[in-house]
């Protein structure tokens, strides 16, 4: 235990809270988490598991009578702690009016000083945006409109700062509109390269790359069957910034995600990428072994993780596109934004019916609803394979059969959540490895719940003692664990998965894509033999078991989002009892407060 936490355990023995807090807590308030909590007991509201009932016992058992409920410090730890359960459900900002009413539901007599207490200390920052709207006013009239007071919302500093930074950054790059190539050579350029290439493109995506090649943002539009026409877009988009000496980076939010897309540039060059011709090529996307068996043609462009690209900031490519956009939040789309270097055009690549990002923010969406980016499609001309197909049905509110010759889509009823989970660990284990040929190591289970005897808690343990028993000799892992990383790191970042590969001054994993980097937090480490949906959002993988407990609350972007995981094979095992169809026909996607549509428009 560092000195830094058993400092942190003192104070929290002395108010009577548990120990086992003290390492998130001294990891959520800084190197001087102890004297900050010394000093005020209501930050223990910075971890989610606690409660403001137990929050306001510890403050009376250390400040005594001090410990009053309008007490600054713990009217602003509360109004916070009220941002950080909204930035969870994905929320950047929080309208003024609407936060003074929550927190008026939590007994506070003075909504209003709570929220003054949280700026004066820091713990929230107040936003002013005006919506213009879409009115046209006629001057000729003689009428000046009356200009509308400014909305104020609040946010937690980081959330509201990375936001801002998001729309100032994307208006730099709007602002620069200056094409790579004019619309004839764009169009020439691309036709060229599919020549080269000896592959079939859409006219669709045909029109969509010359919009990359003439505008500054653009979001670029594709659907579950598009993944080979995807890559052959990259091609092209490759051959625009080649001929134009103007450079490319293609970036993936995780590793295992890069791994997909160079799996599917690597089906590309290795044969014009067709879907008919090349459908069991899939074979090679086990990772990034995929590229490396299809060396024969390799692509000159390759897709690196966000955190490797970070390692390159500044940009000099004057193309940037980022692939599976939709699960990047306002955070980390600023950083990619703000990499980008003067004059360079960035591309969103986004399926846009998959859930919005984890994190908070719904950068896609906001950037299309703002007008102030282009946006264009990629399209697939050929038929969509089983996988896409159900996909489909599902953004349009069904779940039905479907046609699966080649077992890419199956279907594993189960009458209980323990029934779920045993014939996971029948599929991972046995099923798809004898049947079709995809090791366990490249088999990933997205579950819809955390907890449970069907969550992603109890099917990690399950998972474990089936494929890699062990003691748990290294803070609950052993070596040959496979782990999901929660953080970023200097060469790792959040939603990264990978095995535990050596365990001595810091953690050694293996990432999808090979590479072996190091983890000196162990808090960053999660089993990651089963994780939520939320955390597979940004990643891919050749085969994945999608698990869907008793009396989970399934909506349509979170079914839509689990089975687009898998590149080949999505095992579906329902335990819902009829909850999955209804999920997916009456929740929809859910609306998300936010201001980057405003920041956009007002710029």
């Amino acid at each position: 235990m560092s000195e830094a936490v058993e400092q942190v355990s003192a104070v929290l023995d002395r108010m009577g809270a548990p120990r086992a807090l003290a390492s998130r807590l001294a990891g959520a308030l800084g190197p001087d988490a102890a004297a900050r909590l010394e000093a005020d007991p209501w930050l223990l509201l910075r971890l989610p598991q606690v409660t403001l009932e137990q929050a306001d016992f510890c403050a009376r058992r250390h400040l005594g009578e001090e410990a009053r409920p309008d007490d600054p410090r713990r009217l602003a730890a509360l109004t916070a702690h009220v941002l950080r359960m909204s930035a969870a459900r994905g929320h950047t900002v929080v309208e003024e009016k609407r936060l003074a009413t929550v927190i008026g539901r939590w007994g506070v007599a003075d909504p209003t000083a709570a929220m003054e207490a949280a700026v004066a200390q820091e713990s929230a920052v107040v936003l002013e945006s005006t919506d213009e709207g879409d009115d046209d006013f006629d001057f000729a009239e003689g009428v000046v409109p009356e200009l509308p007071e400014p909305d104020r919302f609040y946010a937690l500093p980081d959330v509201g700062h990375s936001e801002q930074r998001l729309g100032d950054q994307l208006l730099r790059l709007i602002g620069g509109n200056d094409p790579i190539m004019d619309s004839a050579t764009a169009a020439e350029t691309v036709d060229e390269a599919a020549r080269r290439g000896a592959f079939p493109l859409s006219e669709r995506t045909r029109q969509a790359l010359i919009t990359v090649a003439l505008r500054p943002v653009t979001v670029l539009r594709h659907g579950p069957g598009d993944t080979e026409e995807l890559a052959r877009a990259l091609v092209c988009m490759d051959a625009i910034a080649t001929d134009s000496q103007v450079g490319i980076a293609v970036v993936a939010p995780t590793a295992q995600a890069a791994a997909a897309v160079n799996a599917a540039l690597a089906r590309v060059r290795a044969g014009g990428g067709s879907p008919r011709t090349h459908a069991r090529q899939e074979d090679v996307a086990e990772g990034a072994e995929g590229e490396e068996e299809s060396t024969e043609v390799s692509s000159p462009v390759r897709a690196v993780s966000l955190t490797e690209l970070s390692a390159r900031a500044p940009l000099e490519a004057g193309l940037v596109v980022l692939c599976e956009a939709m699960s990047v939040g306002a955070a980390r789309a600023a950083e990619v934004a703000s990499m980008c270097a003067d004059g360079a055009h960035l591309v969103l690549a986004a399926d846009p019916d998959q859930a919005p990002s984890a994190s908070p923010g719904q950068v896609v969406v906001d950037i299309v609803a703002s007008r102030t980016a282009h946006v264009a499609e990629v399209g697939d001309d050929e038929r969509p394979g089983p996988i896409a197909e159900l996909a489909a049905a599902v953004a349009t509110g069904a779940f039905p059969e479907v046609e699966a010759p080649g077992r890419e889509v199956v279907r594993v009823p189960a009458s209980s959540a323990e029934e779920a989970a045993y014939r996971v660990v029948q599929l991972v284990t046995d099923s798809i490895p004898r049947a079709l040929g995809i090791d366990a190591e490249h088999v990933q289970v997205v579950t819809a719940r955390e907890d449970g005897p069907a969550g992603a808690q109890a099917l990690n343990a399950a998972c474990k003692e089936a494929l890699n028993p062990g003691p748990g000799a290294h803070g609950g892992f052993d070596v040959g664990d496979r782990v999901l990383l929660t953080a970023q790191g200097p060469v790792h970042g959040p939603g990264d998965t990978g095995y535990l590969r050596e365990v001595g001054e810091a953690a050694v994993v293996e990432l999808a894509d090979g590479r072996r980097v190091e983890v000196t937090d162990p808090s960053a480490m999660r089993p990651g033999w089963a994780i939520s949906v939320a955390a597979a959002h940004g990643g891919r993988w050749p085969a994945v078991v999608a698990v869907f407990p008793p009396q989970v609350p399934v909506s349509r972007p979170q079914v839509y989002t689990a089975l687009t995981r898998a590149t080949r094979h999505v095992s579906v095992v329902d335990a819902t009892g009829g909850g999955l169809e209804t999920g997916v026909r009456e929740n929809p996607a859910k609306e998300r407060t936010t201001r980057l549509v405003r920041i956009l428009r007002e710029g």
